[in-house]
């Protein structure tokens, strides 16, 4: 299904379950009249949820969904010009002791280095701009023949206001290429919309008047 199918088929004012800041942020632009709700939970219990008719849709990661071989309930995927995954998403890591030689040798041998050149792309946008998991940062990779082609944004939480970056390079300078689109997020205002979330879940939390 398309995103105009999609459109279509959720109404005006759908009730989607996500309880991503940075997914709301981003969709708030697609679906403006719709309703947000959190969900938590495993797969299961969320699915669950949808088919109670507790949603009229989940926004979901689809590398999720496929590794636990329930494409089948993917009804639409969106694509990144529309919502801009987050850094890392999909990417499996494996942590070893800092000491252990022999298994960090092994596990080097099943390392995937066109997934790891977009990861550090991805990586370098979130560690320049300061941003954590709750902020609502997007940022993608791909790699093409041994180029890396970057897309990174930063929204506001309303959906209003918006940074968005493009980037390219050689996939062997992957975090120049995340650092040369932080910064031209910075130049068209991310700093200020991330001050701006910030104080907002400060004030949320309680943490200030």
């Amino acid at each position: 299904m398309s995103v105009e199918a999609l459109l279509r088929e959720l109404g005006r004012e759908p009730r989607i379950g996500t309880s991503s800041v940075r997914r709301t942020a981003q969709l708030l632009r697609l679906f403006p009249g719709a309703r947000f709700l959190p969900i938590r939970g495993n797969l299961d219990t969320r699915l669950r949820k949808l088919d109670a008719g507790e949603y009229d849709a989940l926004v979901l990661a689809a590398a999720g969904l496929n590794r636990l071989e329930q494409q089948a309930r993917i009804s639409a995927l969106l694509p990144p010009e529309a919502c801009v995954p987050a850094p890392g998403q999909g990417i499996i890591a494996i942590e070893v002791r800092a000491a252990d030689a022999r298994v960090r040798d092994i596990v080097r041998e099943i390392d995937d280095r066109t997934a790891a050149a977009a990861l550090a792309a991805e990586r370098a946008v979130v560690v320049r701009l300061g941003g954590g998991c709750q902020m609502p940062i997007g940022a993608y990779a791909s790699i093409d023949d041994g180029r890396l082609a970057l897309t990174a944004v930063v929204v506001s939480v309303d959906g209003i206001r918006a940074a968005r970056a493009d980037a390219s390079g050689a996939a062997s300078d992957a975090e120049r290429v995340g650092n040369d689109a932080a910064e031209l997020l910075l130049a068209r205002g991310a700093a200020d919309i991330l001050r701006e979330v910030e104080r907002a879940r400060a004030t949320a939390e309680g943490l200030q008047p």
